[in-house]
Protein backbone atom coordinates (compact mmCIF):
# COMPACT_ATOMS: atom_id res chain seq x y z
CA UNK A 1 0.00 0.00 0.00
CA UNK A 2 1.15 3.34 -0.61
CA UNK A 3 1.28 6.35 2.09
CA UNK A 4 -2.54 7.37 1.97
CA UNK A 5 -3.26 3.61 2.60
CA UNK A 6 -1.62 2.99 5.51
CA UNK A 7 -2.55 6.68 7.00
CA UNK A 8 -6.29 5.65 6.34
CA UNK A 9 -5.43 1.89 7.78
CA UNK A 10 -3.99 4.23 10.75
CA UNK A 11 -7.18 6.37 11.21
CA UNK A 12 -9.90 3.72 10.98
CA UNK A 13 -7.72 1.72 13.59
CA UNK A 14 -7.33 4.05 16.08
CA UNK A 15 -11.71 4.74 16.05
CA UNK A 16 -12.16 0.76 15.43
CA UNK A 17 -9.51 -0.05 18.97
CA UNK A 18 -10.93 2.92 20.75
CA UNK A 19 -14.45 1.21 20.58
CA UNK A 20 -13.49 -2.22 21.34
CA UNK A 21 -11.11 -1.51 24.53
CA UNK A 22 -14.25 0.91 25.27
CA UNK A 23 -17.42 -1.04 24.30
CA UNK A 24 -18.64 -4.08 26.12
CA UNK A 25 -21.11 -5.19 23.45
CA UNK A 26 -22.99 -7.01 26.04
CA UNK A 27 -23.79 -4.28 28.34
CA UNK A 28 -23.30 -0.93 26.52
CA UNK A 29 -25.58 1.98 26.99
CA UNK A 30 -24.86 5.32 25.48
CA UNK A 31 -23.98 7.80 27.82
CA UNK A 32 -22.52 11.78 27.40
CA UNK A 33 -19.90 10.13 30.06
CA UNK A 34 -19.53 6.83 27.87
CA UNK A 35 -19.00 9.00 24.89
CA UNK A 36 -16.69 10.91 26.55
CA UNK A 37 -14.10 7.22 27.59
CA UNK A 38 -14.48 6.61 23.82
CA UNK A 39 -13.08 9.74 23.08
CA UNK A 40 -10.50 9.65 25.32
CA UNK A 41 -9.53 6.41 24.07
CA UNK A 42 -9.54 7.05 20.86
CA UNK A 43 -7.15 10.11 21.41
CA UNK A 44 -4.60 8.04 23.81
CA UNK A 45 -4.35 5.21 20.72
CA UNK A 46 -3.87 7.57 17.94
CA UNK A 47 -0.16 8.60 18.24
CA UNK A 48 0.93 5.01 19.11
CA UNK A 49 -0.92 3.13 16.61
CA UNK A 50 -0.58 5.83 13.73
CA UNK A 51 3.18 5.84 14.70
CA UNK A 52 3.30 2.13 14.16
CA UNK A 53 1.72 1.90 11.03
CA UNK A 54 4.18 4.51 9.24
CA UNK A 55 7.19 3.04 10.78
CA UNK A 56 7.78 0.19 8.65
CA UNK A 57 8.15 2.97 5.82
CA UNK A 58 11.02 4.69 7.12
CA UNK A 59 12.88 2.40 4.91
CA UNK A 60 12.30 4.13 1.85
CA UNK A 61 14.40 6.45 3.22
CA UNK A 62 17.46 3.94 3.64
CA UNK A 63 18.50 0.05 3.57
CA UNK A 64 15.75 -1.97 1.21
CA UNK A 65 11.77 -1.11 0.63
CA UNK A 66 9.37 -3.57 2.50
CA UNK A 67 12.89 -5.47 3.88
CA UNK A 68 14.54 -3.82 6.09
CA UNK A 69 11.93 -2.69 8.53
CA UNK A 70 8.80 -4.92 6.67
CA UNK A 71 10.06 -8.05 8.39
CA UNK A 72 9.52 -10.33 11.95
CA UNK A 73 12.78 -9.21 13.57
CA UNK A 74 11.35 -5.75 13.56
CA UNK A 75 7.88 -6.59 15.51
CA UNK A 76 9.89 -8.52 17.95
CA UNK A 77 11.44 -5.30 19.11
CA UNK A 78 8.11 -3.47 19.36
CA UNK A 79 6.58 -6.54 20.66
CA UNK A 80 9.45 -6.25 23.69
CA UNK A 81 9.48 -2.77 24.02
CA UNK A 82 6.13 -1.75 25.96
CA UNK A 83 7.31 -4.79 28.65
CA UNK A 84 10.93 -2.63 28.70
CA UNK A 85 10.21 0.56 28.66
CA UNK A 86 6.77 0.81 29.99
CA UNK A 87 4.68 2.80 27.61
CA UNK A 88 3.43 2.58 23.58
CA UNK A 89 1.84 -0.65 23.89
CA UNK A 90 -0.10 0.14 20.97
CA UNK A 91 2.83 0.94 18.56
CA UNK A 92 3.43 -2.70 17.67
CA UNK A 93 -0.67 -3.32 16.87
CA UNK A 94 0.00 -0.66 13.84
CA UNK A 95 3.48 -1.92 12.52
CA UNK A 96 1.67 -5.98 12.65
CA UNK A 97 -1.32 -4.19 10.71
CA UNK A 98 0.85 -2.74 8.11
CA UNK A 99 2.58 -5.84 7.40
CA UNK A 100 -0.87 -7.35 6.79
CA UNK A 101 -1.85 -4.48 4.47
CA UNK A 102 1.34 -4.91 2.67
CA UNK A 103 0.72 -8.59 2.44
CA UNK A 104 -3.18 -8.66 1.97
CA UNK A 105 -3.49 -5.28 -0.16
CA UNK A 106 -0.71 -5.41 -2.04
CA UNK A 107 0.55 -7.36 -4.66
CA UNK A 108 4.53 -6.94 -3.86
CA UNK A 109 4.13 -8.71 -0.14
CA UNK A 110 7.11 -7.69 1.77
CA UNK A 111 9.86 -9.89 3.47
CA UNK A 112 9.13 -11.66 6.64
CA UNK A 113 12.43 -13.34 7.29
CA UNK A 114 15.08 -10.52 6.38
CA UNK A 115 17.83 -10.69 6.73
CA UNK A 116 17.81 -13.83 7.00
CA UNK A 117 15.95 -14.57 3.47
CA UNK A 118 15.03 -11.81 1.10
CA UNK A 119 12.07 -13.86 -0.43
CA UNK A 120 8.92 -11.47 -0.16
CA UNK A 121 5.70 -13.12 0.68
CA UNK A 122 2.14 -12.29 0.07
CA UNK A 123 -1.57 -13.65 -1.08
CA UNK A 124 -3.39 -13.17 -4.81
CA UNK A 125 -5.43 -10.83 -2.72
CA UNK A 126 -3.66 -7.72 -3.22
CA UNK A 127 -4.15 -4.81 -5.46
CA UNK A 128 -1.19 -2.48 -7.11
CA UNK A 129 -0.66 0.61 -5.02
CA UNK A 130 -1.62 3.00 -8.02
CA UNK A 131 -5.07 1.14 -8.44
CA UNK A 132 -8.36 3.04 -8.24
CA UNK A 133 -9.73 -0.16 -5.72
CA UNK A 134 -6.65 0.56 -3.40
CA UNK A 135 -8.57 2.31 -1.00
CA UNK A 136 -11.44 0.16 -1.26
CA UNK A 137 -8.75 -3.21 -0.37
CA UNK A 138 -7.27 -1.15 2.55
CA UNK A 139 -10.99 -0.30 3.87
CA UNK A 140 -11.86 -4.08 4.38
CA UNK A 141 -8.47 -5.46 5.17
CA UNK A 142 -8.91 -3.46 8.27
CA UNK A 143 -12.05 -3.79 8.46
CA UNK A 144 -10.91 -7.54 8.72
CA UNK A 145 -8.45 -6.82 11.65
CA UNK A 146 -10.38 -5.01 13.31
CA UNK A 147 -12.66 -8.30 13.28
CA UNK A 148 -9.63 -10.37 14.52
CA UNK A 149 -8.29 -7.29 17.27
CA UNK A 150 -12.18 -7.68 18.43
CA UNK A 151 -12.38 -11.28 18.61
CA UNK A 152 -8.70 -11.67 20.33
CA UNK A 153 -10.43 -8.84 22.86
CA UNK A 154 -13.26 -10.15 23.69
CA UNK A 155 -12.22 -14.37 23.62
CA UNK A 156 -8.69 -14.72 24.37
CA UNK A 157 -7.27 -11.37 26.47
CA UNK A 158 -7.87 -7.63 26.79
CA UNK A 159 -6.07 -6.12 24.27
CA UNK A 160 -5.30 -3.68 26.70
CA UNK A 161 -3.19 -5.22 29.33
CA UNK A 162 0.85 -5.68 29.44
CA UNK A 163 1.96 -8.03 27.23
CA UNK A 164 3.27 -10.24 30.11
CA UNK A 165 -0.44 -10.27 31.56
CA UNK A 166 -1.69 -11.55 27.59
CA UNK A 167 0.63 -14.28 28.13
CA UNK A 168 -0.19 -15.87 30.90
CA UNK A 169 -4.41 -15.25 30.20
CA UNK A 170 -3.49 -17.22 26.88
CA UNK A 171 -1.58 -19.91 28.27
CA UNK A 172 -4.74 -19.97 30.74
CA UNK A 173 -6.78 -20.80 27.92
CA UNK A 174 -4.92 -23.12 26.08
Amino acid sequence: MNKKGHVLNAILLALGLGVILTVDPRSFEPTVDSAFLLAQKIGQLSLPVVLGALFPDVDTAFGKHRKTLHNLPVLAIFLAFPPVFGNLQFVWIGVATHYVLDMVGSKRGIALFYPLSPQEYNLPTGVATSSKHADAVTVIVTVAELGVLAGVHYYLFSLDVSLADAAASFSAVL
